[in-house]
């Protein structure tokens, strides 16, 4: 390795380090649960989370809990004509305050940007329990973000979902891909939205570039909160009319 190159990656880092402790310095993190100092989620609050060691399928009430061999599919009878091919989440959206206000400080303000790598934490977390974390499924993989119209990442200054990817893509080392599903259509917040509104507010919202870059790939689509799966759902539709086969979500949380 070039030795001009080691003295800046050196001092480069050198750089984020003393930046990272001035931030902290300035404007310390506080656990989100308890307020202690020094971390947005203290191992104490993180442990009453209870992180979901299964998988369960696609339905919005009553989901199924799958048995390990069938994680391949990722869906029951039911809800076998979905578009999405399975679903991991990690952590049910009610069940806790704490999970709530997680997701509500990453989306909305404060707008706590560093909360990707507490949460991405999270998720891997629960890729290892409910044994999602092989070689097997991650072959051939990339991860896509659910993106963000242009509206929102202009208000936001980043795409919590993107955030997320990138955490991901570091320990489970696959490929992320951000060029290539994109949202064309200015929609109406989803939050209090009924299953058939949501549905008709993203129909046709998203768009292919560069589809070659998914040709013959399996896609872990990533976001947030998986409500009815509307958002995920046209996603996937989207992606396997340029003949995508396999299309998974992977979410923090999700509602049931």
């Amino acid at each position: 390795m070039n030795s001009n190159f080691k003295c800046n990656l050196r001092d480069a880092l050198w750089v984020k380090q003393i930046s990272n402790f001035v931030k902290e310095l300035l404007f310390p993190s506080f656990c989100l649960g308890c307020k202690q100092e020094g971390t947005f989620l203290c191992e104490d609050c993180k442990a009453t989370l209870e992180i979901s060691e299964y998988n369960y399928c696609l339905c919005n009430k009553n989901p199924t809990r799958l048995q390990f061999d069938q994680n391949k599919n990722g869906k029951c009878y039911i809800c076998k004509d979905k578009k999405l091919s399975g679903l991991y989440s990690a952590l049910p959206y009610k069940e806790k305050v704490l999970t709530r206000k997680l997701i509500h400080n990453f989306k909305y303000e404060p707008y706590i940007k560093s909360l990707a790598k507490v949460l991405s934490k999270i998720l891997i977390e629960h890729l290892v329990l409910a044994k999602n974390n092989t070689n097997q499924i991650w072959e051939n993989s990339i991860l896509i973000p659910v993106p963000l119209e242009k509206r929102k990442m202009k208000k936001r200054d980043y795409n919590q979902a993107e955030e997320l990817v990138k955490e991901l893509s570091k320990v489970i080392n696959i490929p992320l891909v951000t060029n290539v599903l994109m949202k064309t259509k200015s929609t109406s917040s989803q939050m209090k939205l009924k299953k058939e509104e949501r549905e008709k507010n993203v129909k046709d919202a998203f768009s292919i570039k560069n589809h070659e870059q998914i040709q013959d790939k399996k896609i872990f689509l990533v976001d947030d909160v998986y409500t009815t799966g509307s958002t995920m759902e046209e996603c996937a539709k989207t992606l396997k009319d340029v003949g995508v086969k396999s299309v998974w979500g992977i979410v923090i949380a999700r509602e049931e």
